[in-house]
Order: structure tokens, then sequence, then C-alpha cells
């Protein structure tokens, strides 16, 4: 005899006839589609083509570089670029640093009346704050010109009443009515911070910078001065630096600081470039041609922080330190495939151990959408230069049959784009130049052609009017060498 039972699945039982496509938690944040511009079937020149305003948006046929650059954004991680010059290695650089927030720390050098050989470091630290007050808690004017206050008698009332309810003049006869207002207020140590003012239903809201002192051995009383402002760029370009403009230095004081006559050691410490990268970009092109500079920037990402010293031991700056100066930056390095060797390994593997090493490409399939993106390409060159023409479509056409010309001669890649765009880059200006030398509205497929012709390489010009390389450099000799002879001469 078989008992029947009353059995009700259980909640395991659905989660195991669930397919995992719908049991699988989706990600919280999204993946960045790359939309592609418009087709060239769409556009009549390249006036037509709309060009983001976003850079990673603006490098073309790097996907993988822009997804680790988006990565390193977020995570605030290192780059080493790796590729032949041209493809994009700086525009990365300067795309990883418009992404990032602006700085938040200013940093203040303070003179030491103890030891004035060794000024103290002072931190400012900036944050942003919203707050909602009453209109009668802001500047009279403030409040006039938002609306909440008479001009006329001072009394207060309804931003949206253009008459005033008790004297019943027009509110705005003296002031002009606005619906934000931008300020400057001056902190007690001179450094100048922007507020704006909103209305927010019968109320008005702040917005600004309130400053917050972190200091770090300093008395506020002391003299300082501005060592790296609040307001300053967060992209620094060090490339081919010497070790003073990467490092920082202390002027020389003919008067040896005398009481009277000399300058304070704090009024002549110069920060290096290490420095004004706090909170920023730091990139360096051709890395490996810093030689031992590369390890003081090892030892400026370790420890986030780099003394300023004088670097001449004849000049009076030598004896003057100041410690613990931040140095909090992104390092973005760049190099040729030839040169990765002679990179430092222990900054090598700093990067590695905190960021991405990435081998850019140097072409893109020939497809429809990296045409489209080759054709962005072609009014981003136009639009930067400022000073030739818009290209019909069969220009870019033309540009786009170079760059397939060039991705199979350069590199061997068969059915694929050139990403060696800055040598494009020369042939678009070259051919604006020839549009604009005639008084044509629009760089023509002519003027492309025109311009790959005149645009060669010393060496295939050396090669077309000598017959070789080798040819062309022995035309560098004055006198032949037939001419040696006694009673010859090369007149």
């Amino acid at each position: 005899m078989r008992l029947k039972t009353s059995w009700k699945p259980s909640i395991l039982y659905y989660l195991l006839k669930t397919p995992i496509s719908y049991t699988m938690k989706k990600s919280k944040k999204k993946d960045r589609v790359r939309k592609a511009p418009m087709s060239l079937s769409d556009i009549e020149t390249t006036k037509d083509i709309k060009i983001p305003k976003d850079l990673l948006d603006q490098v073309i046929g790097q996907p993988t570089a822009v997804r680790r650059v988006r990565l390193a954004i977020d995570q605030h991680r290192h780059l080493l670029l790796v590729g032949p010059p041209g493809i994009g290695k700086s525009m990365l650089a300067q795309a990883l640093a418009q992404h990032l927030r602006k700085p938040t720390e200013q940093v203040n050098i303070v003179n030491n009346p103890a030891n004035m050989q060794k000024p103290f470091i002072e931190v400012v630290k900036h944050h942003s704050e919203v707050k909602t007050v009453s209109p009668q808690e802001v500047p009279a004017y403030v409040s006039e010109q938002l609306g909440f206050k008479c001009s006329i008698c001072g009394s207060y009332g309804k931003y949206n009443e253009q008459y005033c309810t008790k004297c019943g003049e027009n509110k705005f006869k003296r002031v002009s009515p606005r619906d934000e207002i931008r300020a400057s207020c001056y902190a007690a140590d001179g450094t100048e911070h922007d507020m704006t003012y909103k209305r927010k239903g019968g109320r008005i809201q702040i917005i600004g910078q309130e400053p917050e002192l972190a200091v770090k051995g300093a008395d506020k009383k002391k003299a300082k001065r501005t060592l790296i402002p609040l307001n300053r760029k967060n992209f620094i370009h060090a490339t081919g630096a010497s070790e003073v403009e990467m490092l920082g230095d202390v002027r020389h004081d003919p008067y040896g600081m005398h009481p009277e006559i000399g300058t304070p050691a704090y009024l002549r410490v110069i920060p290096g470039s290490i420095h004004e990268a706090h909170e920023g970009v730091l990139f360096i092109d051709e890395l490996p041609h810093l030689g031992e500079l590369q390890n003081y920037i090892l030892t400026a990402m370790q420890e986030k922080k780099f003394p300023i010293t004088g670097r001449n031991p004849q000049s009076g700056g030598a004896s003057i330190k100041v410690d613990d100066v931040p140095c909090d930056f992104l390092f973005v390095g760049a190099c040729n495939i030839k040169d990765v060797q002679e990179i430092l390994p222990p900054l090598r593997s700093r990067v590695l151990g905190n960021g991405y090493e990435i081998l850019l490409e140097t072409a893109m399939e020939d497809s429809e959408d990296n045409r489209s993106y080759m054709a962005q390409f072609v009014a981003q060159e136009i639009v930067k230069d400022g000073k030739i023409p818009h290209a019909l479509r069969e220009a870019v056409d033309e540009i786009i049959g170079e760059s397939k010309k060039r991705a199979r001669i350069i590199d061997d890649q068969r059915n694929s784009l050139t990403l060696r765009l800055r040598d494009l880059g020369g042939v678009i200006r070259l051919a604006g130049d020839l549009a604009s030398d005639e008084g044509a509205e629009f760089i023509e497929a002519r003027h492309i052609k025109q311009a790959i012709d005149e645009a060669k390489p010393i060496e295939y010009q050396l090669q077309e009017r000598y017959g070789s390389v080798w040819k062309g450099i022995e035309k560098d000799h004055i006198i032949n060498p037939e001419y040696g002879k006694v009673g010859s001469s090369y007149l």
C-alpha cells in the first residue's frame, strides 16, 4: 500500500529550475558602450560629424587601452603605455587627467623661526559643502538679486513677487533679478574660495568650498606662502625634464638669509613636477631617457611625498630642506617598443603592482564602423588645427584608402586601417593648406592625392631623386673623390 504525501517544492527547487542567466545578480555598474559616429553615407562633409567632448571618445582604434584607462580612473592606477610614435599615447594620458576630480588640497610652505633652514609644510584641505539657509542669513545684495529682499525699503518677502508688499515699490528697481549668483570669499590666509547662491523654495542654497586646515607642525600665525595652489592643472607633462624641474629646488640667496636684506628660505623654495602633479597625472613620454631620475620617481610613487632641497652644492640653497612635500599622483609613462628594456625594473614592478602595462594597437579592422571612426579622426584634426577648411566625403575616402595602404605596407596588416595617425594627420594638414592656398571651400580628393605625393618621408624622396638613400647621403660631400688627384678641381 502506497502512502500519499503532500510534497511542496522548496525555494531551492525553483532556483535550480531557473536558468542561470536569471539567478545571477546583475552588476550595478553597467559597461559603457561607445556608439559609433555617423556613417560615411550620411555625411557630405566633415562639418556634419559631431566631435565628442570626452577625450577618451576621441581616441581611435584602442578599445583595450580605453577600457584600462577607465579602470585606472576608477581604481587610481598607474599606466605604462608602449607603442610606436603617433598612435595616441599622450591623448590617453590627457583623457585620464580629464576624468579625475579637481584637486582638493592646497599646499603652503610656512616659515620656521626655530630653524630657518627647515620650513614647514601646511596642507589645506577643501571640501565642497552644500547648505540651505534663510534669506536673512546671506549678504543683502544676494537676497535682493534673488528676489527675497526689497532693494527700496529692505523688507523681506516672497521671491516671485515683483512688487514689495510693504512699500509697494518694484523690488528690482535698483538691482537686476537673477536665479543664481556666483561670488568669492576670502579666508584668513588670503586664499580665495568660490561660492554659489541658488533659490530653493523659500530658502537659499549655498554651494561652496570651506577651508579646513590640516597643519603638519605649523603655526597659523607664522609667515607662509602658497607652494602648490588649489586651482591648478591636474595634468603635468614632464617629458625631458631636468633634475631641478622634476624634483624642485631652492634658489640661491646672495645675502645668506640676512635678517634685514636676505630672503627667507620659505620664499625661495620651488616645487618640482612631481609635486605639481599632486592629485593629478604625471605624464612622461620617452621614459627611458630620464635615466637615473627614474629612481626618484619610484620613491615618490612609493612614499607619496618627496623632500625639496637645493640641487646645486655651490648654492646657498643646498642647506635648505623641506620634508614631507606631498606628491600623490597617477603616473603615466610612455615609450617605444624597443626602449622597454631600458626602463628601471623596480619602476616597472611598481606599475605592474598597482597599475597596467598596455601595448597599443597599430592597426584596426577595415569595417564600416571603423571607417566612421576614421572620418571622425579627420574631423578632429581639422577642428584642432583651426586654419584649414573641412573635407568632402570623397576626401575622407582618399584618407581611408591611404590608411589601408599604410597598414599593409608598414605593419603587414591586410584589410586593416593604420592607427599611426600622427603621420596621417600631417597629410590632412598639408591637403588643407593646399585647399586654403587655392581659396577652395572644402578639401577635395585631389588635394589629398597631392598631399600624399608631397608628404613622403625624406628617405623616399632620396630614393626617387638619386636611386638609393646611400647615393643621396654621398651628395653631402663637397668634393668628389675622383677630383682628389693633383691638378683636379671640383669647380
